[in-house]
């Protein structure tokens, strides 16, 4: 029977993201797939990460702040600075040879977040005091005030509802462990990938998790990581 299952920021990383595909034993005919966003910016293979996305027939992808930059990027051909220093520079050399056209296809038909069974997905956070609708692009690709909350709640061992869904998958916000970590009904899902840590998938339904190993182990000596925000 088809999985779904949910993974977080890549950051350039394929070689993680394709031993968290071979690990799960994640079907690419069959089976669904939500990236959390951030596909881009760290590591050095961002168009390896986005053509090993597109071998998956069922795939969700939400946009990322760092995906908004290199949106920017394909458009104008403006380099911001702020992306620069976060990465932006081996996304950059990774397309040296240009962008494909279902690259660009795969980013400009990102989804602001994605809502499945009540069960919400979405790249920072959102604001629980408005509807869905009503979520700027800001909150949805920067925001970490829900994230922030959840964690203070786990460090207080307090348990409660913090929205109005069954459970919401959050990346954007490295926490410091090697795996998915839930407070109340929120889950975090970056680990780190972009950093020292490592690249996360969760099946949705079991909660079984499945981790690359540590990415700078994948990567030795490789320069061009995303600096300290």
């Amino acid at each position: 029977m088809p999985a779904s299952y949910v993974i977080g920021d890549i950051h350039g990383a394929c070689k993680a993201l394709r031993q968290c595909l071979a690990r799960s034993k994640f079907n690419y005919e069959t089976d669904h797939l939500i990236c959390l966003g951030d596909i881009c910016d760290g590591w050095p293979e961002t168009k390896q990460c986005v053509d090993e996305l597109l071998k998956i027939n069922n795939l969700t992808y939400i946009l990322g702040n760092h995906d908004l930059w290199l949106m920017n990027w394909m458009k104008s051909g403006e380099v911001e600075s702020t992306w620069k220093s976060q990465g932006g520079i081996a996304t950059m050399a990774s397309y040296s040879e240009g962008i494909p056209y279902p690259h660009a296809q795969l980013f400009e038909k990102a989804l602001p977040y994605y809502l499945f069974n009540n069960r919400l997905f979405v790249h920072a956070g959102i604001d629980p005091e408005f509807t869905l609708e009503q979520q700027d692009l800001r909150t949805l690709l920067w925001d970490r005030n829900l994230i922030q909350k959840a964690w203070q709640l786990l460090l207080d061992e307090q348990d409660c509802k913090l929205t109005k869904f069954d459970e919401v998958y959050i990346g954007h916000t490295p926490i410091p462990f090697n795996r998915p970590i839930q407070s109340c009904e929120i889950w975090m899902m970056d680990t780190g990938a972009g950093w020292s840590g490592v690249l996360s998938m969760m099946n949705i339904a079991t909660k079984e998790f499945f981790t690359s190993d540590a990415v700078p182990l994948l990567y030795p000596g490789v320069e061009g990581r995303m600096k300290k925000r």
